[in-house]
C-alpha cells in the first residue's frame, strides 16, 4: 500500500485516524496501540507475505536478544558479545536480500568466477528497519534500565508512516509517545493541521514530482540525443522530481503521525538552500546522516583523533551512505563525490564564509544538481555519456520528442490555452510549459517554507482551507496513475 492511493487516501487512513481516537476515547489505550500495531502489519502486507514474515522474524529475534541478554546485569563481556552478535545478523541479513546479487557480480568479475546472480525479494524498508532496530540495540546497550514491552517495539519497528520510506526513527524518541496519556485526548488542531499537511504533501507527489518525472525518464534513456540544452532540462527536472517525491513522503508521514498526536523526527528541510554540501546533509535525509554520525563516525573516533584520521571516517561514512542507497557502483561514486565535496567544504570553511550567501547557495545547489546525474543512471558508462553530453555545450534546440512524449496529461489544457491565445506551435507552447514548469518547481523547492516552518506559523482560515480542498481535488484526479516513491527503493 502507498500514501498516494485512493485505498489509503480514502479508507485505510481514515478508518484508523477514527478508529484509534475512539478506542482512546475509552480510555482503552494498550488497544489503541494494539490497533496502530494491526494497521501497520495490514500496510506492511500488501508488499507480500514473504516479506511480513521476514519483517516479524528480524523483530522477534532483535528484541529477544536486547531484552534477556544486551539490557541485562550479565557480565559486560555478553552484553558485548550480544551487542555484536545482533549487528552482525542485521547487516547480514540486510548484505543478503540487498547486496548478494552486486558482490556476486563483483567476484564474477574480479576473479573471473562463474557464481549464478540469484534475484532475491527485497523486503519492503529493510534498510529502514534493520538501522532503526541497530539503533535499539545500541542504545539498549548503553541505557539498559530503558526496558519496552514487545507491543511497544513492534509497534515502533513496523509503525506504517515509517516503515517503507523512513524516516530512521529511534525507540526511545518514538516509544515514551506511544504511552504518553498527554497525547491521548483528541486534538482537532492536530488533525486539521494534518489535513493540510497531508494535502500538501500528496500535491507535492503526485501534482509536480510524477508530472517531472516523464522529463527525467525521457533524458536518461534518450543520452546520445540530448546536448547540452536538453540534458540541463532533465538533469533539472530530476534534480526536482526526487526533491518533491521525498518531500512529498516526508509531508505526508509527518501530518499522517500529528493527526494520531505523534511526532516524527524531521528528515528533510529545504537541502536546496545549503550554502555547502556539509550544510546539504545536515537538511536531507536527516536521521540517516543522524545514524551515521551517532553509531559510525563518532565510535570510529569522530574529529577527536587528528584531521587525517576525520576525513578517513567521513569518507567512510559517505562510502556507506551511497551503499545503503542501492547495490550499485554509481550510488558508491556519488556518495564519494559528497565525501569529497564535505570534506572541502569542512577545510575550506573560514574562506567560504567569506563568499556571499547566494553565491554558496547556487555553487551547492550546481554541485548537487551534477552528482544526481550519477545517482540515477542505470551504470557509470550512462553517466558519464551524459556528464559528455552536459558540458559538450552544444546549445541545440529542446528535443520535440521531449515536448511530445514529456508534457504531462495535466498541462494539456495550459498548452491548448497558450496555442489559442498567443498563436504558438504546439512545439513552442510546450516548451513553455517546460520551461515554465522547471522554473516554478525550483521557486518552490527554495523559497517557499517546508512543511516544519508553516507548522509552526499555521493559521487555520477560510483562505487555508479553500487551497487545501483545491490542492486535494486536483491530487485526487492524478491519482489514477499511481507510482511508487523513489526512496522507497532503497
Amino acid at each position: 500500500m502507498v500514501f498516494n492511493s485512493y485505498s489509503f487516501v480514502f479508507v485505510f487512513l481514515p478508518a484508523i485516524i477514527i478508529l484509534y481516537h475512539l478506542i482512546n476515547r475509552g480510555g482503552h489505550y494498550t488497544s489503541g496501540k494494539v490497533v496502530l500495531l494491526a494497521a501497520s502489519v495490514l500496510f506492511y502486507f500488501y508488499g507480500g507475505f514473504a516479506a511480513l514474515a521476514i519483517l516479524t522474524a528480524s523483530l522477534a529475534v532483535n528484541y529477544c536478544l536486547c531484552r534477556y541478554l544486551i539490557m541485562t546485569d550479565l557480565d559486560d563481556r555478553v552484553r558485548r558479545f550480544s551487542l555484536s552478535a545482533g549487528i552482525i545478523l542485521n547487516i547480514g541479513l540486510l548484505i543478503y536480500f540487498k547486496y548478494l546479487g552486486f558482490f556476486e557480480s563483483i567476484l564474477n568479475s574480479l576473479f573471473k568466477t562463474g557464481f549464478p546472480i540469484r534475484e532475491v525479494l527485497l523486503p519492503l524498508g529493510i534498510s529502514y528497519y534493520t538501522f532503526s532496530q541497530i539503533t535499539f540495540l545500541v542504545d539498549g546497550y548503553r541505557e539498559p534500565d530503558k526496558q519496552y514491552s514487545l507491543l511497544d517495539y513492534a509497534l515502533f519497528v513496523t509503525f506504517f508512516p515509517k516503515i517503507s520510506v523512513g524516516p530512521i526513527a529511534v525507540a526511545k524518541e518514538m516509544i515514551p509517545q506511544f504511552n504518553d496519556l498527554s497525547r491521548k485526548k483528541v486534538n482537532y488542531d492536530n488533525i486539521a493541521g494534518g489535513i493540510v499537511t497531508f494535502t500538501a504533501g500528496l500535491s507535492k507527489k503526485v501534482l509536480l514530482a510524477d508530472n517531472l518525472a516523464p522529463y527525467a525518464n525521457w533524458g536518461f534513456s534518450h543520452i546520445n540525443d540530448l546536448g547540452t540544452t536538453n540534458a540541463i532540462i532533465s538533469m533539472l527536472a530530476y534534480t526536482m522530481q526526487i526533491y518533491f517525491d521525498f518531500s512529498g513522503y516526508c509531508d505526508m508521514a509527518k501530518a499522517i503521525c500529528l493527526m494520531l498526536n505523534l511526532d516524527l523526527p524531521d528528515n528533510f528541510l529545504s537541502p536546496y538552500r545549503a550554502v555547502s554540501v556539509a550544510d546539504f546533509w545536515k537538511r536531507w535525509h536527516i536521521t540517516l546522516t543522524n545514524f551515521f554520525t551517532r553509531y559510525v563516525y563518532i565510535p570510529l573516533g569522530g574529529n577527536r583523533k587528528g584531521r587525517v584520521r576525520t576525513y578517513i571516517n567521513m569518507f567512510i561514512i559517505f562510502f556507506l551512505s551511497g551503499l545503503w542507497h542501492g547495490a550499485a557502483y554509481t550510488f558508491i561514486i556519488w556518495g564519494l563525490i559528497h565525501g569529497i565535496g564535505i570534506s572541502l567544504s569542512k577545510l575550506l570553511k573560514d574562506r567560504m564564509k567569506k563568499i556571499p550567501h547566494i553565491i554558496r547557495c547556487i555553487g551547492t545547489f550546481l554541485f548537487v544538481n551534477v552528482t544526481w546525474i550519477i545517482f540515477r543512471s542505470e551504470n557509470l558508462a550512462y553517466a558519464i555519456e551524459f556528464l559528455r553530453q552536459l558540458f559538450s555545450f552544444k546549445m541545440i534546440p529542446v528535443n520535440i520528442e521531449l515536448v511530445a512524449e514529456a508534457t504531462p496529461d495535466e498541462m494539456q489544457f495550459l498548452q491548448w490555452f497558450i496555442l489559442n491565445s498567443s498563436g504558438k506551435t504546439p512545439y513552442l507552447s510546450g516548451c513553455i510549459i517546460i520551461i515554465g514548469f522547471l522554473l516554478i518547481a525550483s521557486f518552490i523547492s527554495v523559497y517557499c517554507k517546508n512543511s516544519t516552518e508553516w507548522l509552526a506559523s499555521l493559521k487555520l482560515s477560510g483562505r487555508t482551507a479553500a487551497t487545501t480542498v483545491i490542492l486535494l481535488i486536483m491530487s485526487i484526479l492524478s491519482l489514477s496513475g499511481v507510482s511508487e516513491f523513489i526512496y522507497t527503493n532503497f
